[in-house]
């Protein structure tokens, strides 16, 4: 290939390059740190919903699911990939 082939080219690469550093790449970091954050839930953490329910983990499941209770006696089972913020961490029984 010739330097005129390699010029037409230069404009393509400089435009994956930014979209790349620009959405592709903070994008996966901020899956990694929700991947994260929905493995570290323990019971008695207090979470937030994507549909915007604020409750109290009250059991972690090994199918991909949690036991969210969100009044007193009320529990409802959430997808854990569903939940957007942990406001309250519990600390770990010593």
């Amino acid at each position: 290939m010739d330097a005129g082939a390699i010029g037409q080219f230069l404009p393509l690469i400089l435009i994956f390059a930014i979209m790349y550093f620009l959405l592709i790449r903070p994008q996966q970091k901020k899956m990694k740190q929700h991947q994260a954050m929905v493995d570290g839930l323990r019971r008695g953490d207090q979470v937030v919903t994507q549909g915007g329910v604020i409750g109290k983990v009250a059991k972690v499941k090994e199918d991909g699911e949690i036991e969210v209770e969100i009044a007193e006696g009320v529990k409802v089972r959430v997808v854990k990939a569903t939940i957007a913020q942990v406001l309250n961490k519990t600390e770990p029984a010593a």
